[in-house]
């Protein structure tokens, strides 16, 4: 007999228990709720690219980490890296039949080959959001909005939307006479968090001289004032500066709703990946700063046209589900597990077997979520097994109920039995139990 194969996973990769999954659920339901909310319409993409389409505008950074290989036939195919390339081929391959602006979101996994760390991993479930064919200071808003009111609906209040804007540091670094190295800067500034200033201003000497590293460090520094900085950065660029002019739009339109104090401008925002070109952002929980952001994006104008001769202006943010979870864990604020199954038809006699069915299909037509057990255990483990399943309430069937055709509740809560109950009564105990 052949010994049995070692159940491992890759490194990186994970299994989801009840517990994980079932909050994890709860939060994209939430996220699908607020989407729609605002208008914005679910879509999905296969998996699997050609990898010319995944690579065709990302570069460098991204080759290194996508997940690549030959198939059958011999073509180059790869795994989506995020959610918003494989975005830009849909919209250049479904242009005639989408109705701009167009609204989407997509939930789904994507995967790359980075190095796990706390809350990141190779294969991770991603949250993009996009408004494509409005380019207006509103959309630029409403994506920012929808990230307010995304984190309000998941009960996280205590979060700032750091905010930039790549045309102005391009605008900056062509004032410099360094415009022809902007990718390597801006990928550089925008590990900044991570490496450190101190690798941060070698690297960058090292690219462009230290007195331009000076500038470039100076203009990207932190001011604790949402107004200095703007100030600041308009004293940098000239008044007339159009990035300026519309982070002072955006502002004021968050001044007007009373959010305000949720975005926070600052210049060291970049975004590493390619496509962006205007406006970008990042998410910060207070208390998880150290595990990144999780909720990130931005403008990316021209990241259409690597598929299309058309144009399509195109905001969107990205919530990174995963690292979300780990951030509210890490707070110590991840809710305990609770299965969706409200009621739960126990086995006192096995010659009732069908009519626990018939039973439970009653209930399920006036709205529960109701579980039949199949063994017949003692009462008492029944119950325990229910309550481990976070389920709150029982209806009870013996032979003797089954005569008199009425039914007993159980509110596991309370510890109280409410017997003799019709089955209509029996439903309306249930709807004042559970609150339904």
């Amino acid at each position: 007999m052949k010994s049995p194969i070692e159940p491992k996973l890759l490194k990186g990769f994970r299994d989801f228990l009840p517990e994980s999954e079932i909050v994890r659920k709860s939060m994209t339901r939430k996220l699908e709720t607020v989407f729609e909310q605002f208008g914005f319409v679910p879509i999905d993409t296969p998996a699997i690219e050609y990898a010319e389409i995944l690579l065709g505008k990302s570069g460098g950074e991204t080759e290194k980490q996508i997940y690549s290989w030959r198939d059958q036939g011999g073509r180059r195919v790869a795994l989506r890296f995020d959610l918003t390339v494989p975005f830009a081929r849909f919209l250049a391959q479904h242009r005639p039949r989408l109705v701009f602006p167009f609204k989407r979101y997509h939930i789904a996994k994507v995967w790359r080959g980075e190095n796990p760390q706390a809350g990141r991993y190779r294969e991770f479930m991603q949250c993009d959001f996009d408004i494509v064919g409005a380019d207006s200071v509103s959309a630029d808003a409403e994506i920012l909005l929808v990230v307010c009111r995304s984190f309000k609906s998941l009960r996280i209040e205590d979060f700032k939307i750091h905010v930039s804007h790549r045309g102005a540091l391009n605008d900056f670094l062509s004032s410099l006479g360094i415009a022809d190295r902007s990718a390597d800067i801006l990928r550089l500034v925008d590990k900044s968090r991570k490496i450190g200033p101190e690798k941060t201003s070698s690297e960058l000497a090292a690219l462009i001289g230290p007195e331009k590293t000076d500038s470039i460090l100076d203009f990207i520094s932190f001011v604790d004032s949402n107004e200095l900085a703007l100030q600041k950065m308009a004293g940098i660029l000239g008044e007339d500066n159009s990035h300026v002019g519309r982070l002072r739009d955006v502002y004021a339109c968050f001044r007007e709703l009373g959010m305000a104090h949720y975005l926070v401008f600052d210049p060291s925002i970049t975004r590493g990946l390619d496509y962006y070109t205007a406006l970008v952002f990042e998410t910060f929980v207070a208390g998880a700063e150290g595990m990144g952001s999780v909720c990130s994006g931005g403008r990316y104008d021209n990241l259409v046209s690597v598929y299309s001769k058309e144009k399509l202006s195109g905001i969107g943010g990205s919530v990174g589900i995963d690292r979300l979870l780990a951030v509210i864990e890490e707070l110590g604020e991840l809710p305990s597990w609770k299965g969706k199954t409200q009621i739960v038809i126990p086995v006192v006699d096995e010659d009732l077997a069908r009519y626990y069915h018939k039973l439970a299909e009653m209930l399920r037509s006036e709205g529960f979520n109701v579980e039949v057990f199949h063994e017949k255990l003692k009462l008492a483990a029944q119950f325990t097994l229910a309550e481990k399943k976070g389920i709150p309430c029982a209806v009870i069937v013996g032979g003797r109920e089954r005569e008199r055709n009425v039914v007993q509740v159980r509110d596991f809560a309370t510890r109280s039995n409410f017997e003799n109950l019709s089955v209509p009564e029996a439903i309306v105990k249930l709807k004042g139990i559970l609150q339904v």
